[in-house]
């Protein structure tokens, strides 16, 4: 995208309670939101805050039901013993927080928020039970919302896949672009200086 950026993790505790929420999508969004805020709530009393912070979250969901990383190697072999031959959604939310400065770098910055999230359909092969243990036992999944990596070795398990394939590893680039570039009207792509033309004497 062109952006020069820094990754920041988040402590913030990812406890929420699923039954709080009508659908997958508004757990996501609440996660991502609550992600970018509590990064914020330090980051902004910065000597340098930054212009925009975006927080993200993915999770899996199957039947209405959410999946997230894995407790151990059991709780990965459930997870996906219940994807095996099924379609699931991978669903990203994401939080773009923009602090609004009013008369200087004030640490009490209001913020503009922007939710929004995006979802990527993957329907999985038959697994056989050796490919399930192998995949399992290689430790990949353990680190993984729902068990596995589409972009590792995990991809050898996906049969189809609809939609954003970004979203899918873990972050919707295309429509972050879009939302950032609707937030920042003015700012266009960063052209190299070489590329530029040159200006008129």
């Amino acid at each position: 995208m062109g952006l020069q950026f820094e990754v920041v993790p988040s402590h913030f505790q990812e406890s929420l309670e699923k039954a709080r929420f009508p659908a997958p999508p508004e757990y996501a969004w609440e996660t991502a939101k609550l992600k970018a805020l509590e990064v914020a709530s330090w980051l902004l009393r910065d000597l340098h805050p930054p212009d925009v912070i975006i927080g993200a979250d993915t999770i899996m969901a199957v039947d209405g039901f959410i999946l997230e990383k894995p407790k151990d190697k059991d709780d990965a072999y459930r997870m996906l013993r219940r994807l095996s031959g099924q379609q699931h959604s991978v669903i990203t939310g994401v939080a773009i927080l923009r602090p609004l400065w009013r008369g200087g770098r004030d640490p009490e910055a209001e913020v503009e928020l922007s939710l929004f999230h995006e979802e990527t359909r993957v329907t999985f092969s038959r697994l056989s039970e050796p490919l399930l243990c192998e995949y399992v036992e290689s430790g990949e999944p353990l680190d993984k919302a729902g068990a596995y990596g589409l972009q590792a070795r995990g991809g050898a398990l996906a049969e189809h896949v609809e939609g954003d394939f970004f979203n899918a590893v873990g972050f919707p680039l295309n429509r972050c672009m879009r939302e950032l570039a609707a937030i920042f009207p003015d700012v266009g792509p960063q052209v190299p200086v070489s590329q530029r033309p040159a200006t008129p004497q």
